[in-house]
């Protein structure tokens, strides 16, 4: 089985390789190009192909597919919108996920953006690197008796309000989908409740129509005075021009975001000799209380290892005709 590695990073190859002895059969050529309509060519001669979330997998990028006799897509990363989903089935594409990979990776580095924006431990760093040891707007709260907020406690929703437990938080939390084993620490809310009690909120739900912007400038008004927001799922559950007008009028103690809405055209690159005039990315960076990460929430040596795993599992699995929660189309 070839197998063809759209957006491979070092990190990636590092990963997989090893794990090749485990699935004698397979064998993956690694490039460099991100995968779009215009690249999906380069599939002609493969039977699958491994792209990630900054992939476009909509109707052309299938369509090219087909033509090229690709049968088989696997997503390294838990998150499918990029995937037209229907036009697979229609074209008898089957696609499958990683849903797993490690929790504790992205709910730890949810609580990582939580304590940065609280204390400002970016804004200390550089002004002690300055020999500026003053504490001038380094003033944060305790999350000590504090109440967390998750929305969406799935896998990675329920890691980070075990964290926020471990903090001494009152947790909190927002789901269609209950999750019995959080019963005996977590509270469940509604949206409006959840928005009104919380001093902090972090998001863990994956991107639909029903999600799409679900924090807007009327959701930001329902929160509290100095909330800290922090987003480790999708770019797209934030309105990021009424998150601007939200931190202008000084609701949020801090902001964390390692997802945004425009980071297709920067994830994974060097953009640092380019003048990003138009930057909605560039205006959130402009202020004091924002921190933004580069979409490295699986960015840790267990999650790649679980990442490489599952991949060639889900690559077995298809060619044996086994159909599992993996499956997306």
């Amino acid at each position: 089985m070839k197998l063809l590695f759209y957006a491979a990073k070092i990190y990636d190859k590092k990963s997989f390789d090893p794990e090749l002895e485990n699935y004698p059969g397979v064998e993956i050529d690694y490039i460099e190009y991100e995968l779009d309509s215009r690249t999906a060519a380069l599939a002609k001669g493969y039977e699958a192909v491994c792209a990630f979330v900054s992939a476009d997998v909509g109707a052309q990028t299938l369509e090219v597919f087909k033509e090229c006799g690709v049968k088989y897509v696997l997503m390294r990363c838990a998150g499918f919108n990029n995937v037209d989903t229907e036009k697979a089935k229609e074209l008898g594409i089957i696609v499958k996920r990683v849903p797993g990979y490690s929790p504790e990776s992205v709910a730890e580095l949810a609580m990582g953006l939580a304590l940065a924006v609280n204390r400002r431990l970016y804004k200390a760093y550089n002004k002690v690197r300055e020999n500026d040891y003053t504490l001038r707007g380094l003033r944060g709260v305790n999350f000590f008796e504090k109440t967390a907020g998750i929305v969406g406690t799935g896998k990675i929703g329920a890691a980070m309000a075990r964290i926020c437990r471990g903090f001494g938080m009152k947790v909190i939390a927002y789901d269609v989908y209950e999750n019995p084993s959080l019963k005996d620490f977590v509270e469940y809310v509604t949206f409006d409740e959840l928005l009104e009690k919380s001093d902090l909120i972090s998001l863990h739900c994956p991107l639909m129509d029903s999600t799409y912007h679900m924090i807007n400038l009327e959701s930001i008004k329902k929160m509290k005075d100095e909330v800290i927001l922090v987003n480790t799922s999708r770019g797209g559950l934030i309105d990021t021009q009424e998150l601007i007008e939200g931190i202008r009028l000084n609701k949020f103690l801090g902001v964390g975001l390692d997802v945004y809405e425009e980071e297709t055209g920067n994830v994974y690159m060097d953009r640092s000799d380019e003048i990003m005039e138009h930057s909605v990315t560039s205006r959130l960076l402009s202020f004091p209380n924002v921190l933004i990460t580069s979409h490295q929430g699986f960015y840790t040596k267990e999650a790649l290892a679980a990442i490489a795993q599952t991949t060639l599992q889900n690559l077995k699995d298809a060619e044996a005709g086994i159909r599992n929660d993996n499956d997306v189309a």
